[in-house]
């Protein structure tokens, strides 16, 4: 579903000579397990690796069925971790079954300034049960931000290193003590240097942000 990604990581890592120093994580999404063993194989092949450290069964489609799979891969070393995603709302009851029945290692869920359901059971059941937390949809959907780059930036924005409204809002997600890694999506090289620079420092503690939620309130 991402296009060539996986060729462009692959030929990058191979060229760089630098696959050992990247932590690799791809998904699986079809359905059944003989497509789902195919669908992996290739993503290996593709990445010119015989290892994956993070194998992340997306969507949920057909989980029971990649999970004991990927359980047999981990065992056998091919993996070295399980994840299960979802990408909105609708999929967080199914995510928070699963965080509390399977042995997963990695969950991934939507979680914004404007979208903070995750803070009523996922984030909290996240940290009790060990298990890592990848945030997608930071900047929920893009509307929010949009609309905020035409607004002034507030002044203790700088107490926290923050230069822009996307950073302030990836500062917001990392400040949560449960989240492990956040992935903003963009096409534009230079908007991909100013996500990475929100990762720079200490993030917050949650309490910064109490009395300051109101600046992104439209």
């Amino acid at each position: 579903m991402y296009g060539t990604a996986e060729q462009v990581v692959g030929d990058a890592l191979k060229a760089s000579n630098s696959r050992e120093m990247a932590f690799i994580a791809t998904k699986v999404w079809t359905q059944g397990r003989e497509q789902g063993i195919a669908q992996m194989e290739r993503s290996m092949a593709l990445l010119y690796t015989s290892h994956i450290e993070l194998m992340q069964i997306h969507n949920l489609l057909d989980w029971r069925t990649h999970l004991r799979t990927l359980t047999e891969w981990k065992e056998a070393g091919r993996i070295s971790y399980i994840g299960a995603t979802h990408y909105a709302e609708e999929g967080h009851a199914a995510l928070e079954e699963i965080m509390r029945t399977q042995p997963i290692d990695f969950v991934q869920f939507n979680y914004s300034v404007a979208s903070r359901q995750a803070e009523r059971r996922l984030l909290a059941l996240a940290t009790e049960r060990g298990i890592a937390v990848i945030i997608n949809l930071p900047f929920g959907g893009g509307r929010l931000l949009q609309t905020l780059h035409k607004r002034r930036l507030p002044e203790w924005a700088a107490q926290i290193g923050c230069t822009s409204w996307g950073q302030l809002m990836l500062k917001f997600v990392l400040s949560q003590p449960a989240v492990t890694c956040v992935i903003p999506g963009t096409s534009s090289p230079d908007h991909m240097s100013e996500n990475a620079a929100a990762g720079w420092g200490v993030p917050p503690e949650p309490d910064f942000w109490k009395n300051r939620m109101n600046v992104f309130a439209v």
